[in-house]
């Protein structure tokens, strides 16, 4: 194995860097309409910058025939590193959240689309934190690698190794050859989708800047609102409803959404094994909460009962973690399902965190065909998904991803016990930091204010490796990684 290709590394990071400075020119001009301050904005433009030509300029020679997995696996880590610590500059600069541990979270929870927040009072930030707050989340969702592989294709062979570190996952469903096309195209249906939703939300009671924060936070399933209340501010079915169906969309994988809706064949839709498992789990886990709300009286009607339990289904199995009710008050039965279904979670290739239901589908059916090997153990049963038969590497792949993903939580959640959170809250926060969810239960249920700085920087840690589902951050912390 070859020497680590530092400057493929250096030069794609300060790609990104300069990338999220012109970013922050949008947010800049957001303040500007607003009459509030551009300081923040424009000295935080000129660090990402700085920082972004002084690894890009010195790599021009770098050499495109030496990139291989390695380099992937360290430039998307380091990426999503980099851009969550200098993005908490506007944060901090402009003393929304004055604490830098404070500030690195925020970020991390938005470009991972998490939603976590230690903020207990947005409304009274600045438009241009609450537009950098969003935007955030909608370069995380699409996946600020790809994003930058689709508007900037100067990686050369080096874009398919940092695609594949960013979307790790059982197979892909590539429908073009040039991994910067694949990339284009998921941009594409990103961008056909924000608009879409952008219009709804605009046609409804919401005013332009909250419908276009919303869309940044709802396609993206991350979850942040510019208030307080989240959707229930609004208190509109209406937006509920609009809501939930993008968060369902958000969910869904994005490759396939473009054949069905752009490629104009949704038959392929229905057709795919993964989507109709999904489907069916969203439609079971609604079903369970309708009646255990109904049941306990929670609500007046049966229309606003199953409104509420279709948005929180969605919202958690979607990852997205926007919230219209007191989930807390919903008793330890639902905590249970909650803290499961956003384990499962969406579809592969969609904006999602979690286990993702392709693998929770594998899992369950190579359960299953070990129960008729035991029956008939000469019986050769192959794992199939889609009609065609799942590889024994890629079965044991998923079984190893479940087991490290698992592995991670019990130790996230020891760790924050450590930190003098109790037991529910340390597994909530572990399960809801690494499945890019955002709520937890106790004293998290709204907000993670009350964390101490410890328990902020281990969840920033399962984020991150949730967002680039765990073997991609975790293969980096190996001896192997580093052995020539």
């Amino acid at each position: 194995m070859w020497k680590i290709n530092y400057k493929f590394i250096a030069r794609v990071v300060g790609i990104m860097c300069i990338i999220e400075g012109f970013v922050l020119l949008l947010c800049a001009l957001i303040s500007m309409l607003y009459g509030e301050s551009l300081l923040p904005f424009a000295m935080s433009f000129v660090v990402f910058v700085t920082i972004g030509l002084g690894l890009f300029l010195p790599t021009k020679d770098f050499n495109k025939q030496y990139v291989g997995v390695r380099e992937g696996m360290l430039t998307v880590t380091l990426t999503w590193f980099i851009l969550s610590l200098l993005g908490a500059f506007p944060f901090y600069l402009s003393h929304a959240i004055p604490n830098p541990i404070d500030a690195f979270f925020e970020t991390v929870s938005g470009f991972t689309t998490t939603g976590a927040t230690i903020l207990k009072e947005v409304e009274s930030l600045p438009h241009g934190i609450l537009f950098w707050r969003s935007i955030t989340q909608w370069q995380g969702g699409v996946g600020i690698v790809v994003f930058s592989i689709a508007l900037l294709p100067l990686l050369g062979g080096g874009a398919g190794k940092l695609y594949n570190a960013e979307t790790t996952g059982v197979s892909h469903d590539r429908f073009l050859p040039r991994i910067t096309q694949v990339a284009q195209k998921i941009f594409t249906i990103y961008i056909f989708i924000s608009t879409l939703l952008l219009i709804m939300l605009w046609a409804g009671p919401m005013n332009l800047f909250d419908s276009v924060c919303h869309t940044f936070t709802c396609v993206s399933t991350g979850g942040f609102s510019t208030k307080n209340n989240s959707i229930s501010f609004f208190n509109s079915p209406y937006v509920e409803y609009v809501i939930t169906a993008f968060m369902f969309v958000g969910a869904m994988n994005l490759t396939l959404f473009y054949f069905a809706i752009l490629g104009r064949n949704p038959q392929k839709l229905f057709r795919d094994e993964e989507f109709r498992w999904f489907l069916i789990i969203v439609l079971m886990a609604v079903a369970v909460t309708f009646f255990w709300l109904w049941s306990h009286h929670e609500y007046d009607s049966i229309e606003e009962t199953l409104r509420r339990a279709v948005f929180q289904v969605v919202s958690l199995m979607s990852s997205t973690g926007y919230l219209t009710a007191d989930i807390v008050s919903w008793r330890p039965f639902f905590w249970l399902l909650a803290i499961t279904i956003m384990t499962i979670n969406g579809c592969s290739g969609s904006t999602c965190g979690g286990i993702k239901t392709e693998r929770f589908m594998i899992l369950l059916k190579n359960l299953s065909n070990e129960f008729k090997k035991r029956v008939s153990p000469s019986r050769l049963v192959p794992v199939r998904v889609n009609g065609s038969i799942v590889s024994a590497g890629a079965v044991h792949q998923v079984i190893a991803f479940i087991f490290v993903y698992v592995a991670l939580v019990v130790v996230g959640s020891m760790l924050l016990m450590l930190d003098d959170n109790t037991f529910v809250e340390g597994i909530s926060a572990a399960a809801t930091a690494i499945s890019n969810s955002g709520p937890a239960l106790g004293d998290f249920a709204f907000d993670f204010a009350s964390a101490g700085s410890f328990s902020k920087l281990v969840m920033c840690f399962l984020m991150i490796a949730g967002r680039l589902e765990v073997f991609t951050v975790i293969t980096i912390l190996t001896p192997a990684f580093w052995r020539r």
